[in-house]
């Protein structure tokens, strides 16, 4: 399937974009090229080719979760400016009117 300028300029319309006609021009030519290569890859036999998620193998880098002992509600607060019991004292973000 080949797409016309006329295709770029119907789908412009309905994204309402305004393209200049070297635009539709250039637009019409990546297309065309994007189609060329999904209709050779088409063509490829992958009857024996397992489906995968991604290409490669993907491995977790992160590290496994451990169960620690956690910081004191006293020691995680200790540097905070401001505080309210055990909680940080912040500004308020949304002040009401009355």
């Amino acid at each position: 399937m080949k797409i016309t300028d006329e295709t770029i300029k119907y789908v412009a319309h309905l994204a309402r974009l305004e393209l200049e006609e070297k635009e539709i021009g250039l637009y019409t030519n990546q297309l065309n090229s994007i189609l060329d290569y999904m209709e050779k890859l088409n063509k490829l036999d992958t009857s024996n080719i397992e489906p995968t998620s991604h290409p490669i193998a993907l491995e977790c880098v992160l590290r496994e979760d451990e169960v620690k002992e956690s910081f004191s509600v006293e020691k995680s607060t200790q540097n905070a400016p401001e505080r309210i019991g055990s909680f940080f004292k912040v500004p308020p973000i949304i002040e009401i009117e009355d």
